[in-house]
């Protein structure tokens, strides 16, 4: 079993109460307030009360420190630290309203740039996931490493797919096609967070997606590091939490995955 540092502890602390929330809301679907948030992008009752509880968490164990969230938006921090909690309270939002069993809280935090702890938590399922920089990634206390899977064949990938008003359709079913065609299958469960999680703990072999925004990746992409796996943009350039893309996978795969990828690009290109 891991020893969690204070800051883990205090990750999941502010997730263990606002999970405790959600879980209520989600058995009670029928009685949430939802608001339109543009075209098939829901936020919830629960979403921004959720929000809040980790907000005010997160500030009473490290008060300087500023945020980044899906909802609230940019605090700088205000202790000189440089460091900021990068949060998506509820990532899987149309699950959860939809009364699906699969959604996450997301915990990130960054100092001048760099990714330093990250921490993703399924509810639903207890499934705990957290790293920190240097000291690995766990599941529940049970150090995580990416598969070691090497042929593309054998490997399952997760993706995110466009929706109404969101995405290139045309790029991503040429990207879908390629990658059906090579691999053992796709899956696209709608948490990217849990996605990352699930590559980091060797369910998924790799996980790409376009137009992430950093509270949708930041936890998962420390977690793929620190089990020892591979995250970059899909052209193969160093990922920062601004990239337009993102490829995570074990390293057996990384390259083969990215010439896949390249390729209805390049036929689009041709045309």
């Amino acid at each position: 079993m891991a020893t969690r540092s204070a800051l883990i502890n205090v990750m999941e602390k502010a997730a263990d109460k606002t999970a405790r929330s959600l879980k209520r809301d989600f058995g009670e679907l029928e009685n949430l307030q939802v608001s339109r948030k543009g075209p098939a992008d829901f936020v919830s009752a629960a979403d921004l009360k959720a929000e809040k509880t980790i907000k005010e968490e997160l500030s009473k164990a490290r008060p300087g420190y500023g945020f980044i969230m899906e909802e609230s938006g940019e605090q700088k921090a205000s202790d000189g630290s440089g460091r900021r909690w990068i949060v998506d309270p509820l990532d899987g939002t149309t699950n959860f309203l939809h009364g699906l069993p699969h959604f996450a809280i997301s915990i990130a935090l960054e100092e001048r740039g760099e990714i330093i702890a990250g921490l993703v938590y399924d509810p639903i399922k207890n499934d705990l996931f957290h790293a920190e920089r240097g000291a690995g990634a766990y599941q529940n206390g049970r150090r995580l490493r990416v598969s070691a899977r090497n042929r593309l064949a054998d490997c399952l990938i997760a993706t995110g797919a466009p929706f109404l008003g969101h995405g290139d359709r045309a790029t991503f079913l040429g990207e879908i096609d390629v990658i059906m065609e090579n691999t053992s299958g796709v899956r696209r469960w709608g948490s990217a967070a849990l996605d990352l999680a699930y590559v980091a703990a060797g369910r998924f072999e790799a996980f790409w997606e376009r137009g992430l925004s950093s509270w949708d990746v930041a936890a998962g992409v420390i977690l793929v590091r620190e089990a020892g796996g591979y995250v970059s943009e899909m052209n193969g350039k160093s990922f920062n939490l601004d990239s337009p893309s993102i490829l995570a996978s074990n390293n057996n795969t990384h390259s083969d995955l990215m010439k896949l990828l390249r390729k209805p690009l390049s036929n689009q290109k041709a045309q």
